[in-house]
């Protein structure tokens, strides 16, 4: 360093050119500007994983509320399958007694009150969203019927019910017993396998 006299003045210390030309803050100030631009660069892209996380999150909240909502709807709507179930042998045996009762001539009043109780099982089943499946003359459905039996029938399509020995009931358009069947097998007319 030089001393420099200045008149009147203290001396002064003036640096050296070579010391002068050196500035110390500069390399350390763009290392550390990339530093914080690289952290924040890192911290944008955890940002945004995060987000895209939480959208995904959400997402499947969503779904999983609305497919709650749908177990819980079907859930209302088919509770009473298995009482259902279980009163369907009843309707049965009252198709039964009909039928033997028209058979046998059976009193008017005794057929009457017998048609009466089919009637309002029928009517209360229809209001939990039970309906009968309509098989005699309609081709055989395996989702719908189950054949228990084949027939010859020239005079039928093949496979098609001839004879419902038991029939079928659709809840809320879900099977809920299929019909057991009979099959007309008409060999000049084959369609099913």
């Amino acid at each position: 360093m030089a001393l420099s006299i200045n008149n009147g003045n203290p001396p002064q210390e003036t640096a050296a050119p070579e010391e002068a030309e050196k500035p110390e803050a500069a390399p350390a100030v763009p290392s550390e500007t990339e530093e914080l631009k690289a952290q924040l660069a890192q911290k944008t892209q955890e940002a945004q994983e995060n987000y895209e996380r939480f959208l995904r999150l959400a997402a499947e909240m969503e779904n999983l509320k609305k497919r709650l909502e749908r177990e819980k709807a079907d859930l209302l709507l088919f509770a009473n399958e298995n009482l259902i179930k279980e009163l369907l042998p009843v309707v049965d045996n009252l198709e039964l007694a009909l039928a033997h009762g028209r058979e046998q001539g059976a009193p008017q009043a005794l057929m009457e009150g017998l048609e009466l109780v089919h009637q309002g099982f029928l009517k209360a089943l229809e209001k939990f969203g039970v309906i009968p499946i309509a098989s005699l003359g309609e081709n055989f459905d395996p989702a719908f019927h189950n054949a228990v039996q084949e027939e010859e029938n020239p005079d039928m399509q093949d496979c098609s019910v001839t004879k419902e020995l038991q029939k079928g009931y659709l809840l809320h358009k879900r099977l809920l017993r299929p019909a057991m069947v009979v099959v007309a097998r008409n060999p000049q007319k084959a369609t099913c396998q």
